[in-house]
């Protein structure tokens, strides 16, 4: 009996060996191809680069950008505010339109006063407006694939912030960009970008 219990913890500690012997050769590979990736990605640009520029920009971007912005940041010349609001179609065909929710003020109060600011609250939304500009013209039409990527990426932004705070159903969502200069008697810019459809939020 005792014979048949060790042949047995011998088979369960050899599946376990075995699982994670697999486990870290799919980490060793999932980083490697990661790592050969990210490094097509930041090359000058070779003919390995450009064949495989789609599957690279689709891994890298927008996540795992990589740019000299760390070490010579653009200094802000303007102030931005950010809000969205929500849009619901009723059952009887009526359309439901919230107020404007301030998504930079979200991130400024997560800020404010804070310590160990979340890298997150101090760059996510304000990175993807940022790539947004570079993406789309003054009309807000994209006009390549990665403009497309980068407006899904604001519109889940808007959504999911929209969604934890505030809650309620909606099925579009609209975003006002504010543009204020920094130290400048000019006045504040207001940009309107149009209703984008997102997954429908709440019951």
């Amino acid at each position: 009996m005792k014979d048949l219990k060790d042949l047995k913890d011998l088979k369960a500690l050899k599946v376990l060996k075995a699982g994670t012997g697999a486990a870290v050769v799919l980490c060793l590979a999932t980083a490697l191809v990661h790592v050969l990736l990210v490094f097509l990605h930041v090359a000058p640009p070779n003919p390995l680069s450009q064949q495989y520029s789609r599957q690279v920009n689709a891994w890298v971007l927008p996540l795992f950008e990589q740019n000299w912005r760390l070490f010579a940041p653009d200094p802000e010349s303007v102030n931005r505010q950010i809000s969205a609001r929500t849009m619901h179609t009723a059952p009887d065909g009526s359309v439901e339109v919230s107020d404007w929710f301030d998504l930079t003020g979200v991130d400024n109060s997560a800020v404010r006063h804070q310590v160990f600011p979340s890298h997150t609250a101090q760059n996510m939304l304000r990175r993807a407006w940022s790539s947004y500009l570079e993406t789309h013209g003054g009309d807000d039409q994209p006009r390549s694939q990665r403009a497309l990527m980068i407006q899904q990426y604001l519109t889940n932004i808007a959504a999911d912030r929209i969604s934890g705070h505030r809650g309620g159903t909606f099925e579009s969502v609209q975003l006002r960009v504010i543009t204020v200069p920094i130290a400048a008697p000019k006045p504040a810019d207001t940009r309107y970008l149009p209703w984008w459809k997102v997954d429908s939020h709440g019951n």
